[in-house]
């Protein structure tokens, strides 16, 4: 199975956080395709004024300047508008107090950096599968979700 294939083939919208603007378009480059858009923003703050439109996943730094990852995963949980998105921490930390807090806080998933783009590509996938059976179970789905 040597020919290429995009992973994410499900209609998605993506808003990658992090602070690291080489980071920021490899995500664009590495987890975009026909079917997945990628969206960036470079700190919490930013990435709450992005959320003011549709997303099905966001994939979130925990060490950024102005409002770093574990104020802005509280905040997007605190919003009843965003507290059922699919929030996955990308993060160089992986000490215990660091993953803990961030599965407390609402997390939905955890990944590590040095980032592996086609691991993390099927991690979103999956993801992405389970957050919207999770939102048809509950009678939570949006149009959006109903298309797909």
């Amino acid at each position: 199975m040597g020919e290429f294939f995009y992973v994410l083939d499900e209609s998605a919208r993506i808003l990658f956080v992090d602070d690291d603007p080489i980071l920021r378009e490899f995500a664009q480059v590495n987890l975009a395709s026909p079917m997945a858009s990628i969206d960036v923003a470079e700190n919490g703050a930013e990435a709450l004024e992005r959320l003011g439109e549709h997303y099905d996943i966001v994939l979130l730094d925990l060490e950024m300047p102005v409002l770093d990852g574990f104020d802005t995963l509280a905040a997007i949980r605190a919003n009843p508008r965003t507290r059922d998105l699919a929030v996955i921490v990308q993060t160089g930390r992986e000490d215990v107090a660091a993953i803990d807090r961030a599965f407390r806080l609402g997390a939905t998933s955890f990944v590590t950096k040095p980032l592996n783009w086609r691991l993390l590509a099927y991690q979103m996938l999956y993801v992405l599968r389970a957050s919207r059976a999770e939102r048809k179970i509950a009678g939570r789905e949006t149009g959006q979700d109903q298309a797909a």
